[in-house]
């Protein structure tokens, strides 16, 4: 009989592949450092254990990073405002409810409310990079510094509250439902977008314009509009991701929403494989690189790490994770595998 072969190419070719081995290391280290890390039990009618801390606390960094993705993706830059619309449409949503024992207005007018600013907060900073061709980073520049100013004025540089149990909800628990609502919240948008970007051209066109926009326009495809509505989206998913953060907290403080998410939603979308200059790119790589964050997170708590020391090792580990996915480094492992192979046959001829 023929060997049948499961995979086409060596498994280190694979994309994936480095963000994997990446997440599982991770995991181990977790696993050596707790030894009931996998343990999940039910408490109080809900799953508990460390890994579903880890998907629950990491959901909405994959919010954030799918949106990153696509703003990487196409504009070879990154949005760096997100934490901050995250902080802005959190104090639109808990101000317009009130802090009194029932809600001022309809939830849902609220929350439409709270997404709306997400979108115009995209809309400024699509219109920046597309149309005025201001540089990525500088573009969303503006919002990083001027959104959690705006959500201090929405809330009177106040820390607001909301009562109603009901309000926590979409940031921890359904009742009767085990699974933390973050996670089916981020599941839904991840399967969304993946479905539009593969049953549409809208994936291939994104790619398209992050690798040569130039080039895009001369086929006819509308590089600015693309462009444009993948801010206009990242806008939208950070306000998803400030409604989640305010509702698990039941409260609102706009110097923390979101705070430092940005950079963790683009080591995401690096750890994941895609390249931060644009084009190709793999919106599952970004999910399993922010949970690879939340794990690592977890991983360093477990060691004592006091929170103000975090971002340091979270960056040493970090570095050491984009060094290996760099392109030199794996060109010049792709040389070394072949002749390592070539030699363990040769070897193995000549004992025989």
């Amino acid at each position: 009989m023929k060997n049948i072969k499961i995979f086409k190419k060596p498994l280190y070719q694979y994309s994936l592949f480095l963000p994997i081995v990446c997440l599982i290391l991770v995991l181990i280290a977790n696993l050596i450092q707790t030894p009931t890390f996998f343990k999940i039990t039910i408490q109080n009618g809900v799953l508990y254990g460390y890994m579903i801390d880890i998907i629950n606390r990491a959901s909405g960094l994959v919010i954030l990073a799918v949106g990153m993705t696509l703003v990487v993706a196409a504009s070879g830059g990154t949005d760096i405002s997100v934490g901050a619309v995250s902080a802005l449409a959190g104090a639109v949503c808990v101000a317009t409810l009130g802090t009194e024992e029932t809600y001022r207005v309809p939830y849902i007018v609220a929350v439409l409310l709270a997404l709306l600013v997400g979108i115009i907060c995209g809309v400024v900073n699509g219109y920046l990079v597309s149309y005025m061709k201001v540089q990525p980073m500088v573009a969303t520049l503006i919002l990083f510094t001027a959104g959690r100013g705006i959500a201090q004025l929405v809330t009177g540089s106040f820390i607001l509250y909301v009562k109603p149990e009901q309000f926590g909800y979409l940031g921890n628990f359904m009742p009767g439902i085990p699974v933390p609502t973050p996670c089916f919240v981020a599941l839904i948008i991840v399967l969304i977008t993946f479905i539009v970007l593969k049953k549409t051209p809208l994936g291939m066109y994104i790619q398209s314009v992050g690798i040569n926009s130039r080039a895009s326009r001369l086929i006819g495809l509308n590089s600015k509009l693309i462009v444009f509505l993948t801010y206009v989206f990242c806008g939208l998913l950070a306000a998803v991701a400030g409604l989640i953060s305010v509702s698990r907290t039941m409260s609102i403080d706009a110097n923390n929403v979101g705070l430092n998410s940005e950079l963790d939603a683009i080591l995401a979308v690096a750890i994941g494989g895609n390249s931060l200059g644009g084009g190709k790119f793999s919106l599952l790589g970004s999910v399993i690189g922010a949970i690879t964050i939340q794990a690592l997170t977890t991983t360093l708590y477990a060691m004592h790490v006091a929170a103000d020391q975090l971002p340091l090792y979270k960056a040493i580990v970090v570095v050491i994770i984009v060094s290996l996915q760099s392109p030199t480094l794996i060109k010049w492992f792709k040389s070394i595998v072949p002749k390592v192979y070539t030699n363990s046959n040769q070897a193995v001829k000549e004992a025989k």
